[in-house]
């Protein structure tokens, strides 16, 4: 829209950047404000910020172990004392009042008060030859454990869902900074240059929104694309604006090949202004893209076979089943971070069970066979070595029944991740929480040092992995984390 003082904004605003603004759509306009935003006070410590090709492969500063990375999220907090870190001293102690001094707890009362401990209502058992604990709510991924690696000893910033969320994704809570993935694509590039390095299929809306696949002040060509959106179905899901169906393509070619020729006329005629360059680039960019996309997202053109591993065509494994498999058809095409996101759009996401736990159950009945599905079809296509697996949720839950009802609180103390692939120990626990699987006591795992472990398995120093801003140089880890070389093959 233009101002109010309409006479005067083509003297003062008709400048070749507010037009790309003003008449740009999709990834154009998406690659121009970032850029305009982050290369001014970024670009001398950042060559890659203003390289012609900012996308382009980049080498690592020491050997990978992995090459892409896919996070199967749990969005609401799955228990961790109900799936995969047993304790048998709640079986002991069920139904007694005991004191535990919690996080939650202490910021709504300010007291330490007293909980009635509630065993988990499923049963637990060994599997494989690790002998693995889990219980039987995921039978499916249970089958893979002498690929997984357990990780018991979490513990994370933030005591309700969206800031502990924002602090999974982006490392900060208080600030808006990038996402893992968008710093993925920053240090490496992508693999294929026809799609996007990093993408999103169906994630929420709420608790960060947006800010979960940000680039923030990155430039925006490392931005996650999204696919769908949580609260629709994923046989729905699309890339916004991928085709057009007015069009022949010979007639988009033409069209395209105009205005990239109106654009380097633009280009030669002036100084060089690499903020338009990649502007130019990244039309490139969703040209090919609009041809390979779609093909890569027709699930169609998986045997039947495949399609009922994952559990499509299935009531309750349909919707993450399509996720999961379009997250492998992305993953071996070349994108390097994909994010498959089990939740919704609502105040209380999927796993948040604060009043009835054993809703627990639907929700790992429809991703179960789904994720077991993909750790096993990455493996029998060779793909699981160099493709690191993580599954898990933005914290865990409390070993005491919350208000002494049915359900369990917030737990960012203590709770499991599971991880596969990708250069880590396969069959293998790593720390522990104490008795009741309140806190994390044993080779405690924070946040901050799963991140520097997972930029450290694909070859990236998360202390060099820096990108100046405001007169400050940012990371990831912020000034935080250590990589967990023991659980590393």
């Amino acid at each position: 829209m233009f101002p109010m003082d309409s006479k005067h904004w083509f003297r003062d605003s008709a400048t070749r950047r507010h037009f790309l603004q003003s008449t740009s759509c999709g990834f154009g306009m998406l690659a121009l404000a970032g850029l305009a935003r982050g290369a001014d006070d970024a670009g001398a410590a950042n060559p890659a910020a203003v390289n012609a090709d900012p996308l382009a492969p980049r080498p690592t500063h020491f050997p990978a172990r992995a090459k892409r990375v896919v996070f199967l999220f749990m969005q609401g907090g799955p228990s961790h004392v109900d799936t995969f870190d047993y304790k048998p001293a709640m079986v002991e102690h069920d139904g007694k009042m005991r004191t535990f001094d919690d996080a939650r707890t202490l910021a709504k009362t300010r007291k330490v008060i007293e909980h009635r401990v509630m065993k988990s209502p499923w049963k637990f058992r060994q599997h494989g030859e690790s002998g693995m604990w889990g219980s039987e709510l995921f039978p499916h991924i249970q089958n893979h454990a002498d690929d997984l690696c357990l990780v018991r000893s979490m513990y994370t910033e933030g005591i309700a869902h969206g800031p502990a969320t924002l602090f999974m994704h982006t490392g900060a809570i208080n600030l808006v900074r990038p996402s893992v993935g968008a710093w993925v694509q920053y240090g490496l590039g992508t693999e294929n240059q026809n799609l996007p390095g990093f993408v999103s299929i169906c994630p929420s809306m709420g608790n960060g929104g947006p800010r979960n696949w940000s680039n923030a002040f990155l430039p925006t060509v490392y931005q996650g694309t999204t696919i769908g959106r949580a609260g629709i179905p994923a046989s729905e899901a699309r890339i916004r604006n991928l085709t057009n169906e007015r069009l022949s393509t010979a007639e988009q070619r033409r069209q395209f090949e105009l205005l990239q020729e109106l654009n380097r006329g633009q280009t030669a005629a002036h100084a060089a202004d690499p903020e338009l360059d990649a502007v130019i680039d990244s039309y490139e960019l969703a040209f090919r893209m609009q041809n390979t996309a779609p093909g890569i997202l027709d699930l169609s053109q998986e045997s039947k076979e495949t399609q009922k591993s994952y559990g499509i065509g299935e009531k309750g494994t349909d919707s993450f089943g399509r996720q999961c498999l379009m997250a492998r058809r992305l993953l071996e095409s070349g994108v390097r971070y994909v994010q498959v996101n089990y939740g919704d759009n609502s105040a209380n996401p999927a796993w948040d069970q604060h009043s009835n736990l054993p809703k627990h159950a639907e929700h790992a009945f429809n991703v179960d066979r789904p994720a077991a599905a993909l750790i096993a079809d990455l493996k029998q296509r060779g793909l699981l070595e160099d493709t690191l697996v993580w599954f898990g949720g933005e914290f865990g839950r409390t070993p005491y029944a919350e208000k002494n009802g049915t359900g369990r609180d917030h737990n960012p103390d203590g709770f499991s991740v599971l991880l596969a692939g990708g250069g880590v120990k396969a069959g293998f626990q790593y720390g522990e929480t104490d008795e009741f699987g309140h806190h994390a006591v044993i080779n405690k795992v924070h946040m901050h040092d799963l991140h520097a472990t997972l930029l450290h398995l694909l070859g990236l120093d998360h202390e060099r992995l820096t990108f100046r801003y405001a007169g400050r140089d940012f990371r990831l880890t912020d000034v935080h984390g250590r990589v967990v070389h023991d659980i590393i093959a």
